[in-house]
């Protein structure tokens, strides 16, 4: 039987990961905190559960959290962001792709491992542009030629800038590593058109926990 707080935890990961390159795209910054989370998260390779993944904490997800909600329950004035569910949706279709070439985790794994051995070298601050340099080019070296491309759309001045492009192919890198996590957890396509309330409700009793009652229905 499917288990959706660990679904819905990891789809969170992959909606905080949508709305951060939407947000890198669109206005050329994101939260830090909710990046450096994102971040983080690809370094944590033997996680005891889902949560553990994002430090243990909800909070850590609270961006991603808000995201589901809209996704799932209409956006806040009925409308949807079309643009991050698109963002989200070929997320989890890449990380398909990932979960089913061998050789490319293996590779993942062995770039995770060497940015793990570098960070000392910059304080642990994943947020230093060299390290988030580093997670770019994983992406673009590895993810990027598994085909299904994901289009990012944006002000075409911040898009031709190579530290925003470093950050969304960053950020994409997380949500790639939040989708792997979904379909570990026995996330699936139908889960997304069948149960969508019972993953809005998921979200909402999460959101709820954390941050008390939500504007959502």
């Amino acid at each position: 039987m499917a288990d959706y707080k660990e679904i819905t935890i990891a789809l969170a990961g992959v909606c905080q990961a949508a709305t951060l390159v939407q947000h890198f795209a669109q206005k050329g910054s994101a939260d830090s905190a909710v990046f450096e989370q994102s971040l983080k998260s690809l370094l944590v390779t033997q996680p005891e559960n889902t949560l553990n993944v994002y430090g243990d904490q909800l909070a850590h997800l609270k961006t991603g959290l808000e995201t589901a909600l809209a996704q799932f329950g209409g956006g806040k004035d009925g409308k949807l962001d079309t643009e991050v569910g698109r963002y989200w949706i070929s997320l989890l279709a890449l990380s398909r792709l990932l979960d089913q070439n061998p050789q490319a985790k293996t590779e993942l794994a062995q770039r995770l491992t060497q940015i793990e051995r570098q960070l000392p070298l910059y304080d642990n601050q994943i947020l230093n542009e060299q390290i988030i340099s580093n997670f770019a080019s994983i992406y673009s070296d590895i993810i990027s030629p598994l085909g299904n491309r994901i289009q990012v759309f944006g002000k075409q001045d911040l898009l031709a800038r190579p530290d925003i492009q470093a950050r969304i192919r960053a950020a994409l890198l997380a949500g790639i590593r939040a989708g792997i996590l979904w379909h570990q957890v026995g996330g699936t396509r139908w889960q997304l058109l069948l149960s969508r309330r019972k993953i809005f409700n998921t979200t909402k009793s999460f959101y709820q926990s954390i941050f008390g009652e939500s504007q959502w229905n």
